[in-house]
């Protein structure tokens, strides 16, 4: 898909990988961004600088989601690109609390429900549409430190699968980025990224040269570190090696090892 035109919705907009996207997609000519967040005056101050509008949203609400995809289609007419892309890291294991479970599931998984069941009658009606959902690494592999991440990103990549599997036919695109350590206030309080960092750490800026390029090309699978390709190789060819290996990352990382 080509970008120029276009009108975007981007949640997770204020900050990181959201606000460098959203800042591209109007470099690259689209003809309106649209960007969400929970953090209204920050989102506010965001949309001013870069051009975009901005609706507070919080995305673990499907009213809120709801009326995103409204106000916006009432705006502007559709969406041609939305990018499910607001997410969290909370938890270490089991023992997490179930408040916390609940919270990550609904931001990091549910949103994405919520935006799907709010846009696709548009997008279906009109033959056409674009779905990215931010994923992780983690939700190819999985999280050192952190089950409920780890989980949620599964889930995540899981739903996106589904959608392009059912949806493709009926001119809807579907793509999942699944970054590993991104500079961004989720990898702050990790040394150079943690486990996630070790094929780097990754500018949101950089990222988005990744980001355009697949959209353009409209591949399902976003992969910014490419590294990630062969561990998934690895861990379908031979699965107990590959729990072995991460074993000994585990061993390496112990628990100061979230996010990716």
């Amino acid at each position: 898909m080509n970008l120029d035109g276009k009108n975007i919705v981007v949640t997770g907009g204020a900050s990181g990988i959201g606000k460098a996207m959203a800042s591209r997609f109007i470099a690259e000519g689209a003809a309106q961004v649209v960007i969400a967040d929970i953090n209204g005056d920050v989102l506010e101050d965001v949309a001013k600088e870069i051009g975009a509008t901005a609706i507070t949203t919080d995305v673990s609400k499907e009213s809120d989601v709801i009326n995103l995809i409204q106000t916006t289609e009432s705006k502007y007419g559709h969406i041609d690109l939305l990018c499910n892309n607001a997410g969290i890291g909370v938890g270490v294991g089991p023992e997490t609390p179930n408040e916390d479970w609940q919270r990550i599931w609904e931001i990091n998984v549910m949103a994405h429900v919520y935006s799907a069941r709010a846009a696709l009658p548009a997008m279906l009606a009109r033959g056409q549409g674009y779905m990215l959902n931010t994923a992780s690494a983690a939700g190819l592999l999985t999280q050192i430190g952190s089950a409920p991440y780890a989980v949620t990103k599964h889930a995540a990549v899981g739903f996106a699968e589904w959608l392009a599997v059912t949806y493709g036919e009926r001119g809807i695109i579907t793509s999942v980025l699944c970054p590993q350590a991104v500079n961004t206030a989720m990898t702050a309080n990790t040394e150079n990224g943690g486990v996630a960092g070790v094929d780097g750490m990754m500018e949101p800026e950089e990222l988005c040269n990744y980001v355009v390029e697949a959209i353009s090309d409209e591949r399902f699978l976003i992969l910014p570190h490419p590294e990630v390709l062969t561990y998934m190789q690895r861990k379908t060819s031979d699965y107990d090696r590959w729990i072995g290996g991460m074993q000994r990352l585990q061993a390496r990382y112990g628990d100061d090892s979230f996010p990716s």
